[in-house]
């Protein structure tokens, strides 16, 4: 195998910092050279990047973390994924005259979580005062920031239905009614004014974690909650289901509301111990993946061969089938994961995969979830089969009207980790509410309106998100942590460039810039919820011999464009204390940087 990068993989021992926008990198490194921690870091990184990729991420969006704190030697989960309102039951979605919840508007939001994840991080685990990591999201807000083509495509894929149904989403992204275009520098005043009257009440508090509370308090209990319920007391806004609809988040869901730590769900490979998030999320369908392929000889394979694609992808059908039957909130069913990790399921599992692609969806049935299972798939049949698939902007070459998500991957010179993903809010989840710059998420759409199932719509339930952040230990050393956008094909990608790094020795760069491929034979988590049975989209320099294979072993293949799947980022530590880092080249956004 010819090896090939098309950017060196970053090498270092004072930080290494990756994310999906440069800008935003940039700032992450900035961080560090003040003598900032990795927390800090990701904090300032994330707060940017809600400006420079709007289209991706927002202040009212949803973020699961991962990191490793090297002083306590523990690796923890923060939970930022917020929870359905009150309000939100399956009886009053059917009462408005919906099946599915749409993928934007009012009814698709639920209780915004990034916010506060990123400030109990930044309490309980960083370093520097809130002013410091605040300050370039208030800078680039303020003066203004390149905007990406992409961004400016979205909104102008969308201005006529802003024009229309949502003025002040048409106010904020078009100034003047103007398409902002590509690379002029963008102002969001409004948000810059709002993030700047945040810290200016916070600092009235003394001491570090006084103010990081009060700016926690003023986003859910003070000025910020009260511009969103004023807003909601009257917006009834058009949506995904062609009607128009109020919301239902109130001031006592967000009032109560707060970020959660938790223990990572983990399980060993080759060497190698994988910690993702709980079955709230679909990170175990990695892992589940991983015990799937533990019977295989994947060093033997090409890592960009047809045999390779073929067998990596017919274990995530049968992970992804399963995420499907026994994935929810585990505060509010039974997730029987350790079953699901055994070997024993996985020995029987495995059997049913053949040198063919499989078209039918096989989850696997489980003593005592019978009648889950058939009541699952009696719900996934009557929603019916996609001839296109859904997927999210991170495709270049497909619609620019989804939302998605950003990545970041970081590293400090103490050996501390951290591996994010936030989401959500994104520019064409909802309108801009007046005075904040920020609009709400759109997560709900995750939940089923269909009763008895793990991810049927309940008051205070997570829904299952496909945020999907990763950390690896290797020989029970904290190692790598890793990522990308895209959905439901977070953990596909991500699988590959484990399996390339653990299996085949490959850099970080190496394993990133081979080509990618994801399948959507299961249902998508995203309103319509459809699915395309046997499909794989590959991208096309893999090669028309590995293609014709492919397409040889009944797999319905899409071959994609060379370098327009994923945005993978990832960043590790030898034993020695060397870091590397590297980023996708797709898009030509993402960006490492370290030394």
């Amino acid at each position: 195998m010819t090896r090939f990068t098309t950017r060196p993989e970053i090498k270092g021992t004072f930080g290494v910092v990756t994310s999906t926008h440069w800008i935003a990198t940039a700032v992450g490194m900035k961080i560090l050279e003040q003598g900032g921690n990795a927390f800090d870091a990701a904090v300032a990184t994330g707060l940017v990047l809600q400006v420079v990729e709007p289209h991706l991420n927002g202040p009212a969006g949803d973020l699961p973390i991962i990191l490793y704190d090297a002083k306590t030697e523990k690796s923890e989960v923060i939970c930022g994924q917020g929870t359905a309102p009150a309000g939100a039951t399956i009886e009053h979605y059917k009462n408005e005259g919906i099946d599915l919840i749409p993928g934007n508007g009012l009814l698709a939001t639920v209780i915004p979580g990034a916010f506060d994840a990123w400030m109990l991080m930044l309490r309980d685990y960083g370093s520097l005062p809130l002013r410091d990591v605040l300050e370039p999201a208030i800078s680039y807000a303020r003066d203004g920031h390149p905007m990406l083509e992409r961004v400016c495509a979205t909104i102008d894929g969308l201005k006529d239905f802003f024009r229309e149904e949502w003025p002040t989403s048409y106010k904020t992204w078009l100034p003047g009614g103007e398409t902002p275009q590509p690379d002029a520098l963008f102002k969001n005043l409004e948000l810059a004014a709002m993030w700047t009257r945040l810290l200016e009440e916070s600092e009235a508090k003394e001491g570090r974690e006084a103010q990081i509370d009060a700016a926690r308090d003023c986003f859910y209990r003070g000025f910020i909650a009260e511009a969103i319920c004023d807003y909601l007391k009257t917006a009834e806004v058009m949506d995904g289901s062609g009607s128009r609809h109020k919301g239902v988040l109130s001031a006592e869901d967000l009032a109560n509301w707060h970020a959660t730590v938790e223990a990572p769900l983990t399980d060993d490979y080759h060497g190698w111990t994988v910690a993702k998030t709980g079955p709230w999320g679909q990170g175990p369908v990695l892992l589940q993946s991983l015990a799937l392929l533990r019977g295989y000889d994947i060093a033997s394979l090409d890592p960009a061969g047809p045999d390779f694609v073929h067998l990596v992808t017919e274990a995530m059908k049968l992970a992804y089938a399963d995420r499907e039957i026994y994935y929810g909130d585990p505060d509010f069913c039974d997730v029987p994961m350790a079953d699901l990790l055994s070997e024993a399921y996985n020995a029987e599992r495995r059997k049913l995969i053949g040198d063919t692609a499989s078209i039918d969806l096989k989850p696997g049935t489980l003593p005592g979830f019978e009648s889950q299972v058939a009541r699952t798939m009696d719900v996934i049949n009557a929603t019916g089969i996609s001839e296109t698939g859904v997927y999210e902007p991170t495709m270049s070459h497909l619609s620019e009207k989804r939302g998605d998500t950003v990545h970041i991957d970081i590293i400090d010179k103490w050996g501390n980790m951290v591996s994010a993903t936030p989401s959500g809010g994104w520019l064409q989840s909802s309108p801009i509410i007046p005075g904040l710059g920020f609009c709400l998420n759109s997560r709900a759409q995750m939940f089923w309106l269909d009763e008895g199932l793990p991810g049927s719509l309940a008051p205070g339930k997570r829904p299952r998100t496909t945020l999907t952040p990763s950390l690896a230990f290797f020989e029970g050393r904290p190692t790598l942590v890793f990522g990308t956008p895209g959905g439901d094909q977070q953990d596909q990608w991500q699988l590959s460039l484990f399996l390339r790094i653990v299996h085949h020795g490959l850099n970080l760069q190496e394993a990133i810039d081979l080509p990618l491929f994801h399948t959507t034979h299961f249902p998508a988590s995203f309103h319509p919820r459809q699915r395309q049975p046997g499909h794989i989209m590959v991208e096309e320099n893999i090669g028309e011999e590995a293609l014709k294979v492919l397409r040889d072993k009944g797999h319905s293949v899409e071959a994609a464009p060379e370098w327009s799947v994923g945005r993978l980022t990832a960043a590790k530590r030898e034993a020695d204390g060397l870091l590397k880092a590297a980023a996708t080249p797709r898009l030509m956004q993402a960006y490492a940087i370290g030394r």
